[in-house]
């Protein structure tokens, strides 16, 4: 079976290879093929996953390309994981949005809706040329926003193009620990948006555990999302929110801390990326010690996953990240399941970005959201659950207006819907600072230049 992996000079995509090389069953994938438009990058992971394929039995061969349609022709399942415009790109949102106050984070407020009108132009091409190379071919987004993206790509793909995400198995998994079940034996009731969902209940043997979560205190601040929410919230809502929620949940404080800090989480990163390739080299050769790529990237993503959601602990007063949290919700697990489920008919359930098809009343058919879903070779169906928490039915109702607007303006290049999806969502109050926002981002981008002056 052929992956081939969008991004594949991508600081994560080592996770993706990760878990090839631990899955030996029947129908693994045995040709990845990375693209990126980035050469010296796509040598540089090409090194890390050598690396990591050092003494494994018959690994995934790799193989490199700059070439779209090369990249895609053949593919059995292809990996979307692109970033346009880099972490400079993701940088640049964040801070043109403090400078008008409002929060700039990558898939939240107006740095999502900066990084979506400059990626669904290149995520509907991507769509485009595989429908057309690749017509059975499967596609596995993970590009931020990941459910605005995905439904800006059905109208290509349909039902072929799934999004996916780790925040809410990871949530899953870190309150099964707090209630000491085995994660791999807990069925999530979950429902939302991408970045914007709640955990609603969690069975084990037909017995919903939540409740008896929130009425311990200890169990309940005892992980991630107990103690950046707290408690008393947390008993409140009656549910589990995703931790992106904290951005709407404690927005003040969530800006006040980004102002505050000495630089943004894209700024971080970029720097912290920066250092990792040039150390590296361009040339693609690497460091001479044995495995020297690899361990080089380890250090690199164990700061990452240290220093993750900083600001909005260092808002609540969490401090650092405990050790029990580091590990990801493993956005790469999730893609290897889908891929097999879908392979070799494996019939699972797994949190996915899919079209509604009445999952969500108050939402149409066509809208992407994240909700269980089964899996079969015929792909990812939604599965009955909660309905949306009272409290957050009017946001996610509002978060999608967002969403489709942003998808209009990209695919139409009408500015004014641009506008729109600055001033209606709920992190922005203000159409003249949408407008000074936009007027900003397209200065910066000039990618951004088809929507008009």
């Amino acid at each position: 079976m052929r992956l081939t992996i969008l991004g594949g000079g991508g600081f994560r995509v080592p996770l993706v290879y990760r878990a090839l090389l631990g899955d030996r069953g029947e129908g693994r994938v045995t040709d990845v093929t990375l693209y990126d438009l980035d050469a010296s990058r796509l040598a540089t992971i090409r090194k890390v996953l050598a690396d990591q394929a050092a003494g494994h039995p018959d690994p995934p061969a790799v193989t490199v390309t700059t070439d779209l349609d090369e990249a895609v022709t053949g593919a059995d399942f292809v990996f979307s994981a692109i970033r346009v415009g880099g972490l400079a790109g993701r940088a640049a949102d964040e801070r043109i949005a403090l400078e008008e106050g409002v929060l700039g984070q990558e898939t939240v407020g107006a740095g999502g809706i900066s990084y979506g009108l400059r990626t669904i132009p290149v995520a509907v091409d991507i769509a485009r040329r595989v429908a057309a190379l690749s017509p059975d071919a499967w596609v596995i987004n993970f590009t931020n926003p990941a459910g605005m993206v995905t439904e800006a790509m059905t109208a290509h793909l349909g039902d072929r193009v799934i999004g996916i995400c780790d925040s809410p198995v990871g949530l899953g998994r870190r309150v099964a620990g707090a209630l000491g079940a085995d994660p791999a034996h807990v069925r999530l009731d979950y429902v939302g948006l991408n970045h914007l969902g709640w955990l609603c209940g969690l069975y084990a043997d037909g017995r919903d555990l939540l409740p008896s979560l929130l009425g311990n205190e200890a169990a309940l601040t005892s992980f991630e999302e107990g103690k950046l929410f707290g408690a008393d919230l947390l008993r409140t809502l009656g549910a589990l929110p995703n931790e992106y929620l904290h951005y709407y949940y404690f927005h003040r404080e969530s800006v006040g801390s980004a102002r505050a800090a000495e630089q943004t989480r894209g700024a971080f990163l970029h720097s912290q990326q920066q250092r990792f390739y040039e150390a590296m080299g361009t040339d693609g050769t690497g460091p001479p010690a044995p495995r020297a790529a690899w361990h080089a990237w380890d250090a690199t993503r164990l700061e990452r996953e240290t220093t993750y959601m900083a600001e909005n602990r260092d808002a609540v007063g969490m401090g650092e990240r405990d050790s029990c949290d580091l590990e990801s919700g493993g956005y790469e697990q999730v893609a290897l399941a889908l891929m097999r489920a879908i392979a070799l008919d494996e019939r699972t359930a797994l949190i996915l970005n899919v079209r509604n098809r009445g999952r969500i009343p108050v939402l149409d058919d066509d809208a992407v959201i994240e909700v269980p879903c089964h899996v079969d070779a015929n792909g990812a169906h939604p599965i009955a659950g909660s309905p949306l928490p009272d409290h957050g039915t009017g946001l996610v109702c509002s978060v999608k207006s967002v969403e489709r607007a942003v998808i209009r303006a990209a695919t139409t290049g009408d500015r004014a819907d641009a506008v729109k999806a600055l001033t209606i969502h709920p992190l922005i109050d203000s159409y003249a600072v949408a407008r000074r926002l936009l007027d900003a981002y397209q200065r910066h981008f000039p990618d951004l230049g088809y929507l008009g002056g």
